[in-house]
């Protein structure tokens, strides 16, 4: 009888092809008539396509022919003819709005200005030929807004950006009548405009700690719906009276802000409100929907979301997440309230043995608590393992509960894995949101190594064996940890992550500008404070470092600058630092290639086993990768 943990009770490998590689089908939509189902799914190049259903048939075809990148947005026009997908040129985010006739297979770049950036803004089903879109045509800084004629493609010049609008919402009669604007506090203001000829006006203003913005509007116009922290913790659900000026709360929690609100598709009432705790949990607002929201928490476990519905309402398109799986497509029937499972995005996953994903929490070193989310190995107890802390990007953002391929392919290798919402992170509230402030490489690092100092406490981890390993933010806490805590973790893998504040601030998109003094109010000045921020950039302090460093950065990320990983490898390089960095050139701010994810993950997997100890699956022959040694 065996009963010591041995590497043989892990499941086999599972390829990284199947957790890295491209979907065999996703994000599918109904169209707004019902009659077709569109969604993503590669060609025979392995490109991804979208391709197009008839509903009830098997006359599945590609309706695009990208050519590199693959096609991950798109979303249907409400004349039922046209779907618009977002594509850039290799990762340099400068997105394009591109229409597809889906009879003719005729695509049309609605936004065809060289070295702009679009922004889908709305679309509106008693307008089904219009399109509403911002664009940084006149002003790389601004976003003015444009309306298209999806049969002719016209574009036409419809509102001027004042230079510190951030984003944009049409009325029912798909005007431009609602505007977030930054303000030099590093807040925000809500404009309002009784008529597009009228000048705008403040309906409220939100503090640099504070946030909100605009749902939509109520079918006669009248009522605003919107998000904001104001006068509580957390994000509520508010109906602002437009003519008495009065807010109504429709849902709130004390520590966890609003998540995602369902509203119809043309009556455009209120039916349902997300709060994302551990998990995702739903408030019905609408008690007709309760029914449907009933039956489908029945269809299987896990969470679930609305992706598309029938203008008519009758038929609604709903994903299902889980921690162990592939994400399923049903389409839902109201008029029966029968589910039918349309196809999961990823169908091999069903076989393999792959890790749950627990929810824990911990005590920070003030007090404060700190949320995240623990997998470890299939088949082995959870005692003194290789740790991979994997630190999420932002960083204001959050980790979230369901299948992760990180962390699935970690946990596979042999290694636990930890991904902590430290303080800065979103959904928590304000007060944990903004006790973030002012805190990169302090105590927002202090919380990773407080997690670091749980999984060792519960003897989870092995001390000796844990890397930090992240991208964007991430990167930069990765290179934190190696730098303000060199004696902690034994390795680093740092995706496009920023090594010099200073440089990051003064190297951010042109249309990053008119959110600058939230960035300086949240991260620190760069005008007055440039030895604070020096303090807190991991480049001056390399001489500190002890543990192998792996980067990756992609050559056209417009946010994190390939200078960013060049300067601290160059750094590295000669003070005889062990760093190992790829390049790839035709990426932005991460992976989107699956011949280059592949190729990466190929490489830190070595990385890890080398430096941790766990399972590596052999790197094999790869190509088709952009990717460069340096």
């Amino acid at each position: 009888m065996q009963t010591a943990a041995t590497p043989t009770q892990l499941p086999p490998l599972i390829p990284r092809e199947v957790l890295f590689g491209n979907p065999e089908r996703a994000n599918p939509q109904l169209s707004p008539d019902g009659k077709y189902l569109a969604y993503i799914a590669p060609d025979d190049k392995n490109v991804l396509q979208v391709w197009l259903r008839t509903v009830g048939q098997e006359d599945d075809r590609p309706i695009t022919a990208d050519k590199k990148r693959g096609i991950r947005a798109y979303f249907w026009t409400y004349d039922g003819e046209h779907l618009i997908y977002m594509q850039d040129a290799d990762g340099d985010e400068n997105f394009h709005c591109y229409s597809v006739d889906i009879h003719a297979n005729i695509v049309r770049d609605l936004t065809p200005f060289q070295g702009v950036k679009a922004q889908p803004i709305e679309l509106e089903p008693e307008f089904p030929d219009q399109f509403i879109v911002g664009m940084n045509l006149n002003d790389p800084q601004v976003f003015d807004v444009y309306r298209v004629n999806l049969n002719t493609g016209a574009v036409e010049f419809d509102t001027k950006n004042p230079g510190n609008i951030v984003s944009w919402m049409a009325d029912p009669q798909f005007q431009i009548r609602v505007a977030v604007a930054a303000t030099p506090d590093g807040g925000s203001d809500l404009l309002y405009r009784d008529t597009p000829e009228q000048n705008w006006e403040v309906l409220r203003h939100w503090g640099p700690d504070d946030e909100g913005y605009p749902v939509g509007f109520s079918k006669d116009g009248k009522t605003l719906y919107m998000v904001g922290s104001h006068e509580a913790n957390a994000q509520r659900l508010l109906a602002l009276d437009l003519a008495s000026r009065s807010e109504q709360v429709i849902a709130e929690d004390a520590q966890y802000d609003v998540g995602g609100v369902v509203t119809h598709p043309t009556e455009r009432t209120l039916q349902a409100v997300a709060f994302y705790r551990d998990k995702l949990e739903w408030q019905i607002l609408d008690p007709a929907i309760a029914a449907d929201f009933e039956a489908l928490a029945q269809v299987r476990s896990g969470e679930f979301g609305i992706g598309s519905r029938t203008l008519a309402d009758d038929r609604w398109l709903v994903t299902y997440t889980t921690d162990d799986g592939p994400v399923y497509y049903y389409t839902y029937d109201r008029a029966t309230r029968t589910s039918t499972l349309l196809f999961s995005n990823q169908p091999v996953l069903e076989s393999l043995s792959l890790a749950s994903m627990q929810p824990v929490s911990y005590t920070a070193r003030d007090g404060l608590t700190i949320h995240g989310y623990l997998t470890t190995p299939v088949g082995i107890p959870a005692r003194h393992l290789p740790t991979v802390l994997l630190v999420h990007g932002g960083p204001w953002a959050r980790d979230t509960w369901g299948f992760d391929p990180e962390a699935q392919w970690l946990a596979n290798r042999g290694y636990a894995v930890l991904q902590v919402n430290f303080r800065g992170s979103t959904g928590y509230g304000k007060a944990f949101l903004n006790a973030g402030n002012r805190e990169w490489a302090a105590k927002m690092h202090d919380d990773l190594i407080d997690a670091v100092n749980w999984l060792v406490a519960q003897e989870i981890s092995d001390p000796n064996k844990i890397a930090i390993m992240g991208g964007s933010y991430g990167g930069y806490a990765t290179l934190v940890g190696l730098t303000f805590t060199p004696e902690v973790f034994a390795a680093g893998v740092d995706i496009v992550g920023p090594s010099n504040i200073i440089t990051l601030l003064k190297s951010i998109p042109p249309y990053w500008e008119p959110i600058k003094a939230q960035m300086y109010h949240r991260i620190g000045n760069l005008d007055t404070e440039e030895e604070f921020l020096k303090s807190r950039s991991p480049l001056f302090f390399i001489d500190r470092i002890q543990k192998p460093l792996l980067i990756g950065q992609g050559a056209n990320d417009p946010r994190v600058k390939q200078a960013e990983s060049d300067q601290i490898v160059e750094a590295m390089r000669q003070a005889g630092k062990p760093v190992e960095y790829v390049l790839y050139t035709d990426e932005g701010h991460g992976f989107a290639r699956p011949e280059n994810r592949l190729h990466f993950y190929a490489i830190a997997e070595q990385f890890l086993a080398k430096y941790l100890g766990g399972r590596c699956e052999p790197v094999g022959e790869m190509t088709g990768h952009s990717g460069i040694l340096k």
